[in-house]
C-alpha cells in the first residue's frame, strides 16, 4: 500500500474509531490495535518497497500462505464484529427474513465497501484485493452466512464496477461508496428460475435500440433485492453476455419476495424485467470484460462464506461434544464422534487451501478458472456435508432452533446453487 493509500486507510479507520458501537460491542481495543498496527505495517511496507530491487517481484510467483499484518488485523476485527454483532442477530434475521436496521448502521461504520474502490478514487482496493475480500467473507460468515452475504453485497457491487466498468463509469458510480455517507445498497442478479440453470445460457435478453437497451427476463434468489437501490443484471446480447446497472424503480421492473430454504436473512427476491429501458451508458463496458472471470470471482466469494460458516460449525460442535455427557463421559471420547469431527477439520483445511490458491492466482493476474472451478466443486460438496454432520453431532438438538446448526445446514446448501449475488 503506497503512502497516499495508507493515509486514506487511516482516515477510514479513524472514522470507525469515532463510533460508539465499538464500545458497546467491546471492540474498542481491537480497533485501536488495528489503527496502531496499520500505521506500523504500512510504513514498513513502504520502506521495504523502496529498498526492493526490480527482480524481487518474481517472489510473487510463489503461493504464500502468510497473511500480511493488515490482513490479519482486518480479519481479527471482522471476526470480533461477527461474533459480537452478527451471531446474536442471526436468529431474529432468519425469522423475519430481513437484516436488522441497527445491524446495517453498525456495519456502515466498518467501511467494507472501501475495499471495493480503487486507491485512485479514495478506496482501499489495492494489491491482493481478491484474497483480502475472500478473508473478509470468511471472517464475517463466522457470525452468520446469510447476514454476511447481505453486508457484503454493496462491496461486491463496487468490485464489479471497479473491475468491469469503464474509467468514466467508475468515476461516476464509485465515489458514492467512499463519500462517508450511507453506502449504496446494490446487488448482482445472475440466477434464473430455470431447470438445470446454466449461467452461460441466460434467458434474460438485452436488445439494443438507438439510444438504449431493452431488457426482458426473470432473475431469482437476488440478495437483498427488495431493498437494493440498483441492481447489476447479467443478460445476453447479440454480442455475448453483458452487465447492466438498473435502477430498482425503473418502469417494467417488478420485485417480489422469494423466501428460500436458506439465506433468509438476506431477503432474497425475484426480479422480473418486462421491457425495461436501460441507457446505453449503464452497460458496464470495460473493453476487457471477461464473463467467465466474473462468474469465477462470484463463486469464490460464496466459497469464502462457506469457509467461515464451516469453521463456525466446527468450533461449535467441538465445544458441544466436549461438554455433552453420555454414560459418564463426554461424547467426544467416542470414536464415531471424534472421527466425524476430525473429518470436518480435514475437509475444511482442504477447502481453504483451494480457495486461497485460486484467489492468489487471480490477484497475480494469472489464469484461475481451473482453480476456481475446483474450489467451488469442493466447497459445494463438502460444505453441505459439514452442515449435515454438524446437525448429526448435535443429535436431537441439531434439529431444533435452540442451536444454530440447523440454520448453518440450510445456508450452506446455497453454495451449490448460487451464481452471482457476490463478487470478490
Amino acid at each position: 500500500m503506497f503512502p497516499n493509500a495508507q493515509g486514506r486507510a487511516l482516515a477510514v479507520l479513524n472514522r470507525v474509531a469515532q463510533f460508539h458501537w465499538p464500545d458497546r460491542l467491546k471492540l474498542r481495543k481491537t480497533l485501536e490495535k488495528l489503527l496502531y498496527g496499520g500505521t506500523r505495517a504500512g510504513f514498513k511496507l513502504v520502506a521495504r518497497r523502496s529498498r526492493q530491487p526490480p527482480s524481487a517481484a518474481s517472489a510473487n510467483d510463489l503461493f504464500d500462505l502468510t497473511l500480511s499484518d493488515e490482513q490479519r488485523m482486518l480479519v481479527e476485527m471482522l471476526e470480533a464484529f461477527a461474533m459480537e454483532a452478527l451471531r446474536p442477530a442471526a436468529h431474529e434475521a432468519d425469522a423475519r427474513g430481513a437484516v436488522p436496521a441497527a445491524l446495517l448502521n453498525q456495519a456502515q461504520g466498518l467501511g467494507l465497501a472501501h475495499y471495493g474502490v480503487g486507491e485512485d478514487l479514495g478506496g482501499m482496493a489495492g494489491e491482493g484485493a481478491i484474497l483480502t475480500n475472500a478473508l473478509m467473507a470468511e471472517a464475517l460468515s463466522k457470525g452468520d452466512l446469510s447476514l454476511a452475504a447481505a453486508l457484503l453485497a454493496p462491496l461486491s457491487a463496487a468490485n464489479c464496477i471497479r473491475r468491469w466498468a469503464t474509467p468514466e463509469q467508475q468515476a461516476v458510480w464509485l465515489p458514492a461508496f467512499v463519500d462517508g455517507q450511507s453506502t449504496p445498497r446494490m446487488t448482482i442478479a445472475v440466477n434464473e428460475p430455470t431447470v438445470l440453470f446454466d449461467p452461460h445460457k441466460l434467458a434474460t435478453r438485452a436488445q439494443r435500440k438507438k439510444s438504449h437497451f431493452v431488457l426482458n427476463g426473470e432473475k431469482c434468489l437476488v440478495l437483498d433485492g427488495l431493498d437494493a437501490s440498483r441492481i447489476i443484471v447479467a443478460a445476453s446480447t447479440d454480442k455475448g453476455t453483458a452487465l447492466f446497472l438498473i435502477d430498482a424503480g425503473s418502469k417494467g421492473l417488478e420485485l417480489r419476495p422469494e423466501p428460500a430454504m436458506g439465506l433468509k436473512g438476506c431477503g432474497t427476491a425475484r426480479v422480473r424485467l418486462k421491457g425495461v429501458k436501460v441507457p446505453l451508458e449503464h452497460r458496464l463496458a470495460a473493453h476487457d470484460f471477461d464473463y467467465q472471470a466474473f462468474l469465477d470471482l462470484g463463486h469464490l466469494a460464496w466459497c469464502g462464506l462457506a469457509l467461515g460458516t464451516a469453521q463456525a460449525a466446527l468450533d461449535y460442535v467441538i465445544g458441544y461434544c466436549n461438554e455433552r455427557m453420555a454414560f459418564g463421559e463426554p461424547i467426544s471420547h467416542r470414536q464415531g464422534v471424534a472421527f466425524m469431527v476430525a473429518d470436518i477439520a480435514v475437509e475444511l483445511d482442504a477447502m481453504r487451501l483451494m480457495v486461497w490458491r485460486a484467489c492468489a492466482r487471480a490477484d497475480r493476474g494469472e489464469s484461475f478458472q481451473r482453480e476456481a472451478y475446483l474450489a467451488r466443486l469442493l466447497c459445494a460438496e463438502k460444505a453441505m456435508k459439514i452442515g449435515t454432520d454438524a446437525v448429526q453431532l448435535l443429535g436431537g438438538h441439531g434439529f431444533t432452533q435452540e442451536h444454530p446448526a440447523e440454520r448453518w445446514y440450510r445456508d450452506l446448501r446455497a453454495i451449490a446453487v448460487m451464481s452471482g449475488g457476490l463478487h470478490l
